[in-house]
């Protein structure tokens, strides 16, 4: 019996978030802070086998921002470098410092092509649902890919609730379980999707996976073999699989494709992914 012939043979994706939030070159000196840095990061990352590119935009100081001003001066720097061949992704993290309608705003202002939502953040009681829908509607009718963000089994029952109550615009919604966030060292294993996974959870589709620490590349080809898309970078994991500090974000993006073709699975690329996302 051909084996090769039973796997999925849809391709797989992955993005790369090189920057995050928090973390400045402190942490790591390769770690992208500038639009020029990040258009420079971008082409690395592409050529590695990225098909997404995830940004956080800074203050002078280093800081944290959503600026729709910013984002379109990175946008523009990371298409100069690529054309159209890496899907730009702005985040909406608030990281504490922005209310949900501000959140919107820039999302608004900004109009990206893809765009990630935390639904803790969106989404953090009732009285934000209706403005939620909206915000997808909206992001719908431009043509935006939204990509929600999902801590935890239980936000991932609420947004299947939401859908329940026709609150999602969208037959097929693309999200993204961020595995290791809330634990006590912040590392994340393979087995901590399962519970994403299980026989009494919603499913949706497409759907991606990214993870703290060095296991970073055996979570997202695990991901991968069960039918996701991988997420990796310094945003929240800066070493190989041995512990070792990774050179830069490109060597994560070849780690993570070279294991996932080890597993007889075919990496896609921009246009292979915008096809799939606007298929929902």
């Amino acid at each position: 019996m051909d084996l090769s012939a039973t796997l999925d043979c849809a391709p797989r994706f992955i993005a790369v978030a090189p920057n995050g939030g928090r973390r400045t070159k402190a942490d790591h000196p390769a770690l992208p802070m500038t639009a020029s840095a990040l258009a420079q990061t971008a082409t690395a990352c592409l050529e590695a086998g990225a098909a997404m590119i995830h940004v956080h935009v800074r203050r002078e100081d280093g800081g944290h921002l959503l600026d729709a001003e910013a984002y379109r001066a990175v946008i523009a720097a990371i298409a100069a470098a690529t054309g159209k061949e890496l899907v730009v992704q702005i985040t909406s993290e608030a990281l504490g410092l922005y209310s949900p309608a501000e959140q919107r705003a820039v999302i608004r202002d900004t109009r990206p092509e893809a765009v990630s939502l935390a639904l803790r953040e969106l989404v953090p009681d009732a009285g934000e649902e209706a403005a939620f829908a909206e915000l997808l509607l909206f992001l719908r009718l431009i043509g935006t890919m939204p990509q929600i963000i999902l801590y935890t089994p239980d936000e991932a029952r609420r947004l299947a609730d939401l859908r329940r109550r026709g609150l999602i615009p969208y037959e097929k919604l693309p999200v993204l379980y961020v595995l290791g966030r809330y634990t006590a060292d912040q590392t994340s294993r393979p087995a901590d999707l399962l519970p994403f996974l299980a026989a009494d959870m919603p499913r949706f589709d497409p759907w991606s996976l990214c993870a703290f620490g060095p296991q970073e590349i055996a979570c997202v080809t695990t991901a991968a073999l069960l039918g996701g898309h991988a997420r990796v970078g310094f945003e929240n994991n800066l070493h190989r699989p041995d512990g070792t500090p990774a050179r830069d974000n490109a060597e994560l993006v070849v780690l993570a494709r070279q294991a996932i073709e080890a597993a007889g699975l075919k990496i896609g690329d921009a246009d292979a992914l915008r096809a799939a996302t606007l298929a929902t």
